[in-house]
């Protein structure tokens, strides 16, 4: 009998080998002459640098090239991220434009010298993908002024790199990186006019990414608001690319662009606040908006559900929630186990939130951002809703959960939210249901938690957190019945009449890859009946 274990033995010694005999084949005289068999062609259409002003931070001082020490440049010795920096080019759109094109190319020149043939770090598929775009984009600098020689050499290597990037791209694990290979391949058949080899391969590559990893509301079906908001910024920087360069633009780029924009609409431009569920923190995406301004796109959407997700609105309200089951397994390496979890913004000021995500996967806060007890929802035994695995340097939903029995009432003077999930069925033998209501003559909220088993035989432990803003301030009355909280001058009063209500100390990850201390507010109690209801109430003061 063949146990658990020696499966995974025997699933990483394939793994391995199979990593190994792909080393052996990529640095063979084999597959460099496959991807070096390129096309006499000319560098015809040369991309405005401007349109990836969306994905580019353009700075304010911009850089001569001179400033640089070019002769040493590939020699430092650099750490990961420097090095990802320097060779994916993206510098180059912070040079200024009165830089030596001399001098640029010579860049260029010495990187091939350098990486003519391929080199597993140097040409990593995003790495290739990234540098090609820089390369092509910043063609004033890059190509403008510069001898045959050069110009032959220059137009080979990016055709090069664009056929290690067609051989890749099916290996490629992460769909960010297949996005931005895919859009690669499609610039460089534009630029090139080589329909055949390059335009045609990437505007396949980019149907099979709208079919498998976009629903039919035009939703990413991970799930992930972030992931949302990166497609659809390079679904136009293509669409920017064919228009340009006065090629005829597929259909189905505008109608991907058409649903994407109603989900930003929905989860962005309704809101214009960052609602931290699924892998998300503070962005900000007020320069976006003026980007799509002053490209002429207006997207509109007033549903109040879409992907999962609820947001309610007045005036001075927003309450929305996380009312979606859990993505496939190979969408949900950035998923968090925030199942009906909810946020609360008045005024502008987060009330309740949860409190983000910290992306960096080899940091233990990854991890530790991605649990239940990080979320305004409710938690059993300390554990989370969804169980996590981990596959190399990430995590990934090993047992998901379902949300059914959704409902959402949205009225003049009557908001309610509900929804039930079966993320603690078989640990528990327990079904989670909450119901929000929401009072908007009286500003109150009354939160409805259950708990529901058909045989508690045990007793189990339960806590329901509603996490802080960092710059809320918090006080429990003396008789311990409520708590209350003020936001910039904004006072609330949370209210459990049945259970204990305390304040605990927390992290929160709503910027980049960073924390800081914020608070809770935590109802905990214990639970050995059928049926257990945890009533409680935020109200304005």
């Amino acid at each position: 009998m063949i146990n658990t274990n020696s499966l995974g033995i025997l699933g990483q010694f394939y793994f391995d080998l199979k990593k190994k005999f792909k080393s052996i084949y990529q640095n063979s005289n084999f597959y460099e002459k496959k991807i070096s068999k390129t096309f006499d062609k000319n560098f015809e259409y040369k991309p405005s640098p401007h349109l990836l002003s969306s994905i580019i931070k353009y700075q304010n001082k911009k850089y001569k090239i001179e400033d640089f020490a070019i002769d040493s440049i590939w020699q430092n010795d650099l750490n990961s991220k420097d090095y990802e920096k320097l060779n994916n080019f993206f510098w180059f759109f912070s040079l200024d434009l009165k830089s030596s094109k001399k001098t640029t190319q010579k860049v260029i020149k010495n990187w091939i010298l350098n990486n003519t043939k391929y080199q597993k770090k140097s040409w990593e598929f995003d790495l290739t993908a990234k540098r090609i775009i820089s390369w092509l984009s910043n063609h004033q600098l890059t190509y403008e002024d510069s001898d045959q020689r050069y110009r032959t050499t220059f137009n080979h290597m990016v055709q090069k790199q664009t056929n290690h990037l067609l051989n890749e791209i099916k290996n490629s694990e992460e769909v960010e990186n297949k996005m931005i290979g895919c859009a690669a391949i499609i610039l460089t058949g534009l630029a090139y006019k080589n329909e055949k080899q390059y335009l045609l391969n990437g505007l396949n590559l980019l149907k099979n990414i709208i079919k498998t990893s976009i629903d039919n509301q035009g939703f990413p079906k991970s799930r992930n608001i972030r992931q949302l908001i990166f497609y659809l910024k390079y679904f136009i920087i293509i669409r920017e690319w064919f228009k340009e360069s006065q090629s005829l633009i597929p259909e189905y780029i505008d109608e991907t662009i058409y649903y994407l924009g109603s989900s930003y609409a929905f989860i962005w431009g309704n809101v214009k606040e960052d609602i931290f569920f699924n892998g998300n923190y503070s962005s900000d995406n007020k320069d976006f908006d003026q980007y799509l301004k002053r490209f002429g796109y207006n997207f509109k959407n007033q549903i109040n559900e879409l992907g999962g997700y609820v947001i309610l609105k007045n005036k001075k309200v927003i309450l929305t929630a996380d009312i979606g089951s859990s993505p496939n397994k190979i969408f949900s390496n950035d998923y968090q186990a925030g199942a009906l979890s909810f946020e609360i913004i008045s005024n502008d000021k987060k009330l309740i939130s949860n409190t983000g995500y910290y992306s960096e996967k080899n940091n233990k806060f990854n991890k530790l951002s991605r649990s239940t007890a990080l979320h305004s929802a409710l938690t059993i035994e300390d554990y989370s809703s969804c169980d996590f695995k981990k596959n190399k340097n990430n995590f990934f939903v090993n047992k998901g959960i379902k949300v059914i029995k959704k409902n959402i009432v949205f009225e003049n003077n009557y908001w309610k939210i509900s929804g039930t999930h079966d993320g603690y069925l078989t640990k528990f033998g327990t079904i989670y249901e909450r119901e929000i209501e929401f009072y908007p003559q009286q500003m109150k909220f009354v939160g409805y938690d259950k708990l529901f088993r058909k045989t508690p035989n045990k007793e189990i432990k339960f806590d329901i957190r509603f996490h802080l803003d960092p710059n809320s301030k918090v006080m429990k009355t003396q008789d311990n019945k409520s708590i209350l909280i003020e936001i910039d001058e904004e006072g609330w009063k949370f209210n459990c009449d049945n259970f204990d209500i305390n304040i605990d100390n927390g992290l929160y990850f709503g910027n980049k890859n960073s924390y800081k201390e914020n608070q809770n507010i935590y109802i905990s109690g214990m639970n050995n009946i059928k049926e257990q209801v945890i009533k409680w109430e935020i109200s304005k003061l």
